[in-house]
């Protein structure tokens, strides 16, 4: 068991499987799947400031999603550090564009020269975190939810709205990596 799980799981098993959650969570307890949401609870629940926006019952609401973040935490946790970690490969066309880019260290699950403590305290590292997650944050605010929640749930549901949010998601990502990435490096 421990083999089965300490490896990535092919797409054809990992793909369905995450479908099926998602009409799980509605016919036993009519509940959305998503992520982002789970920052709007945790500020009701630990800063009620007054803000009208985070005055309403998380704890009706956004129990079972905290749930669900603590779920993913631990998980995370028990893959990888107890179970050794699970790497990710990148393709060699991908390898080879980002040594044409500059990227020489490729070891580890991220490049350390992207995303290393030394990178952050740069002025650029600053810029593309800081950055990246007003965007990020603004993004699914403004779109109503996340990656994860648009393209599994909102797009499985047949929901107008994620179909056009998931289209945004994969133009700023080719936009990203085509156009802004090569300027950053």
């Amino acid at each position: 068991m421990i083999e089965i799980l300490s490896r990535p799981w092919p797409w054809y098993i990992a793909g369905p499987l995450m479908g099926l959650f998602v009409p799980l969570l509605l016919l036993l307890g009519n509940k959305s799947f998503g992520i982002s949401s789970n920052l709007i609870h945790i500020c009701a629940a630990v800063a009620p400031c007054g803000i009208d926006f985070f005055r309403y019952d998380w704890k009706k609401v956004g129990l079972w999603n905290l749930c669900f973040l603590a779920g993913i935490m631990i998980g995370g946790f028990i893959g990888g550090w107890l179970l050794g970690g699970v790497g990710a490969d990148l393709s060699p066309q991908t390898q080879t564009v980002l040594k044409e880019l500059g990227v020489r260290d490729l070891s580890g699950l991220v490049p350390g020269e992207l995303f290393g403590w030394s990178n952050l305290l740069t002025i650029k590292g600053l810029i593309v975190a800081i950055g990246g997650g007003f965007l990020v944050g603004f993004g699914t605010a403004y779109a109503g939810g996340c990656t994860s929640g648009h393209a599994i749930f909102g797009l499985s549901s047949g929901q107008l709205p994620s179909l056009i949010a998931v289209m945004g998601f994969f133009c700023g990502g080719l936009i990203a990596t085509f156009f802004i990435l090569p300027v950053l490096l």
